[in-house]
């Protein structure tokens, strides 16, 4: 009998060690991962309600929006330029309101979204958390040209590829508010050099 106890508190700290040492999955890939599941289920009530291409775009989308939410609050505290903090504010009021949109439709749609950014992210979060002064604004503001250039282009192929109706009037009532994004800091961009 001791012998079993000693087995089992042995396994119990062992799996103990492994769950504090695994490493945290992916927001992103655990709501593919949920949305493939659904996807292969049969009963209208559990399936996606869209093919699993447009659920993958809505789960990329709500990540992008929630990270440059993030970003956007970094900037809103630690940017010295003042366009720059007004950028901050408008991305964090517009990505919040797109942000709401898409969970509308991912509800209806039966599409589950990730709770939080992914782990590119938290790392590009982390990397910008780090920067201070004039550093912060010329990283926050490269950041979001590149993520608003990245975006405008898989905001596009989504409007001539997505299948679902409701998400493709998302995308297209939203890509003008994307490309004026990325005009904006375009010109803070050209106004720091």
């Amino acid at each position: 009998m001791k012998k079993l106890s000693y087995v089992l508190m042995v396994a119990a700290a062992g799996m103990l060690f492994q769950a504090c040492h695994s490493t945290t999955k992916d927001s992103t890939a655990e709501a593919d991962s949920v949305n493939k599941v659904k996807d292969t289920t049969t009963t209208a009530k559990t399936g996606i309600a869209v093919v699993a291409d447009d659920a993958k775009f809505a789960v990329d989308a709500a990540n992008g929006g929630m990270t440059e939410i993030e970003l956007s609050k970094l900037a809103t505290t630690k940017a010295t330029n003042a366009d720059l903090k007004k950028f901050a504010d408008m991305m964090i009021m517009d990505h919040s309101k797109a942000g709401d949109e898409l969970m509308a439709i991912a509800k209806t749609k039966n599409i589950t979204l990730p709770d939080s950014v992914n782990t590119d992210s938290k790392k590009a979060i982390a990397d910008l958390s780090a920067k201070t002064g004039a550093d912060f604004d010329k990283a926050y503001t490269d950041k979001m040209v590149a993520d608003h250039k990245a975006t405008v282009d898989m905001f596009e192929k989504a409007s001539k590829n997505l299948k679902d109706s409701d998400l493709k009037a998302f995308v297209d009532k939203t890509i003008p508010t994307i490309k004026g994004h990325l005009d904006n800091i375009n010109k803070i961009k050209a106004g720091m050099k």
